[in-house]
């Protein structure tokens, strides 16, 4: 390596591994507490590589059916921190991008049901009870008359709830306008760049690079692990199990009614109206075996139901052709709770975000940087 790529660019106060949205929080919160820090960004990817350019874009909080899930191995308080920390995430990122940065949208999220739910009228105010003190309203309420509107089966889908609250963004111009950001700030960014390996020293973590070069060793004080499920690698007995979720796109589809987003199962399946195409994914749980992986991949007995259901449920008599299929990769634990700690003296995690990463990533990336700034 030249003088001048010694000199500029393999010494660092701050490094953060990870370019999707927790990884660029972390350094944007860090630069913001240490303006004349030189900090940079490694990602793995010529793109983010876990999902924070591969989810739906869904901008929720957690349907009705998902949220009493919840409540059944949650109590009452940690169920509404758990939605609280995704709406202060959410409130996070559209004050750091603008609206118009991430095409957000407020079009409302609605929850399928095939058969009619018993006792709904209840568990809707009982929900809408436990989260007024969040959102000072009342967040579910059922609007079975969208069924139709919405141009889906009416004869095999009884009822639709709506969560107002719940809206949608365009996940490319979110990270297009996150990199741009951080990039403005003086930020290193630095893509299709694979951390093999760190070393703890006395005063630095060393950082090893493999290149067209060989390997490179790049030196920083602090380090942050923004990695999601690809940090198991370093961390092979933490709580951190790789969930693979699947995602289909149509082609335009004429007078597409579809206006929102939908989920149904629990939340495991979900939809959405984008350029006049349909997205729908999930269906992980179908097959929990094989979606337990960090393996990029298309499980095609799930992408058979994923089809089904836009014939049977979706787009009832509406001709459609799938021209796009990806999958990408979460991080889930025992509990909902992301997990963000201290490694070591100069190493903090920001990891697991349970399949939310669009809601909480922003919160988990500051509360990250702010861990790591304590002194000890």
């Amino acid at each position: 390596m030249s003088y001048w790529e010694d000199k500029w660019f393999k010494n660092y106060d701050f490094a953060v591994i990870g370019g999707g949205i927790v990884g660029c929080f972390t350094a944007l919160k860090l630069i913001q507490e240490r303006p004349n820090a030189r900090i940079a960004i490694f990602e793995r990817g010529l793109f983010p590589s876990g999902a924070s350019t591969k989810n739906a874009g869904f901008a929720c909080y957690g349907s009705l059916t998902e949220l009493e899930s919840d409540r059944k191995h949650l109590n009452d308080d940690d169920v509404k921190a758990l939605v609280k920390l995704r709406y202060d995430g959410l409130h996070l990122l559209r004050n750091t991008l603008e609206d118009k940065e991430i095409s957000y949208q407020e079009n409302g999220g609605f929850e399928l049901f095939m058969k009619p739910p018993d006792e709904i009228e209840t568990r809707i105010n009982k929900m809408n009870a436990l989260l007024y003190p969040i959102f000072k309203e009342n967040v579910f309420s059922q609007e079975n008359k969208r069924i139709e509107s919405n141009g889906f089966a009416k004869n095999k889908l009884s009822t639709l709830l709506k969560n107002k609250f719940e809206g949608s963004i365009d996940t490319g111009k979110m990270m297009w306008s996150l990199h741009e950001k951080v990039r403005k700030k003086g930020i290193a960014l630095f893509t299709s760049t694979n951390i093999e390996n760190f070393k703890e020293q006395r005063n630095s973590i060393v950082l090893e690079v493999q290149s067209e070069l060989g390997l490179i060793e790049i030196k920083t004080k602090k380090l942050a692990i923004c990695t999601n499920a690809f940090s198991k690698k370093w961390f092979p007995k933490g709580d951190i199990n790789p969930g693979r979720g699947m995602v289909l796109i149509t082609k335009p589809i004429s007078n597409l009614k579809i206006n929102g987003c939908f989920h149904y199962h629990q939340g495991y399946h979900y939809f959405r109206n984008i350029d006049n195409r349909v997205l729908i994914g999930g269906g992980r749980q179908l097959d929990m075996e094989k979606e337990n992986t960090s393996v990029f991949g298309i499980n095609d007995n799930i992408k058979k139901v994923l089809i089904d259901d836009l014939k049977n449920y979706i787009l009832p008599n509406t001709p459609f052709e799938i021209e796009k299929e990806w999958s990408g990769i979460m991080a889930f634990g025992a509990n909902k709770l992301p997990l963000v700690k201290r490694y070591s003296s100069r190493i903090v995690v920001g990891i697991r975000l349970g399949g939310m990463g669009v809601a909480i990533g922003s919160i988990v990336g500051n509360k990250t940087a702010e861990i790591l700034l304590e002194e000890l």
